[in-house]
């Protein structure tokens, strides 16, 4: 029997782990005198990704390595695949999650401060169970406040590969149409640019 194909080895082993492997994962797959190289594992699943073109599937590259995935364009046929409607998550969890993306590490009491209003319990405690935040330290200060920050799974969750590709502030506001000053996201340290909002 003929060993198959790199790019065929890879692609299996993509669609049975149900998780995004990174380059190194794949390169255990293969007996160490034997296992390719990281460049031959970019250059099959590049070779792999090429394949798929025009097809339903995609070969993605996110943060914890690289996952074959339904191409977004057909979410809406596919999803109802499932009967359980995705979780809806309120204005207040995603408000909360793009402040620490955006401002991470930074502890509850400046979440608050610049929603101006508490963070529950319930909404931290969600973040946490999906895997989206963790904590990263805790703040030289009296009570020691955790500092929390984002996650791979948090890339991997809404296919991103790192945190540079989030969308700007001022994508972000053209895309909702109204603006929100009282949510200034800017790190402490990074003076204003001088634009209106």
């Amino acid at each position: 029997m003929t060993e198959p194909a790199l790019k065929h080895i890879l692609e299996g082993a993509l669609l049975a782990a149900g998780e995004p492997l990174s380059v190194e994962r794949l390169r255990g797959l293969f007996p160490q005198e034997r296992a390719p190289t990281p460049a031959e594992i970019r250059q099959a699943l590049a070779t792999l990704a090429q394949d798929y073109e025009g097809r339903g599937i995609e070969v993605r590259e996110v943060a914890s390595g690289f996952r074959v995935q339904v191409r977004e364009a057909l979410g809406p046929w596919v999803a109802r695949l499932w009967e359980e409607r995705p979780a809806r998550y309120s204005r207040a969890l995603l408000e909360t999650l793009a402040i620490i993306a955006y401002r991470q590490p930074i502890t509850r009491g400046e979440i608050e401060d610049i929603r101006g209003v508490s963070v529950s319990s319930s909404i931290m405690r969600t973040l946490q169970d999906r895997n989206w935040i963790r904590t990263l330290g805790y703040r030289d200060l009296p009570g020691r406040p955790a500092m929390f920050g984002t996650t791979r799974a948090f890339l991997d969750y809404f296919d991103l590969n790192s945190l540079e590709e989030l969308p700007t502030l001022m994508e972000l506001r053209d895309l909702d149409g109204d603006e929100h000053p009282e949510l200034d996201l800017r790190p402490p340290d990074e003076p204003d640019s001088g634009e209106t909002s």
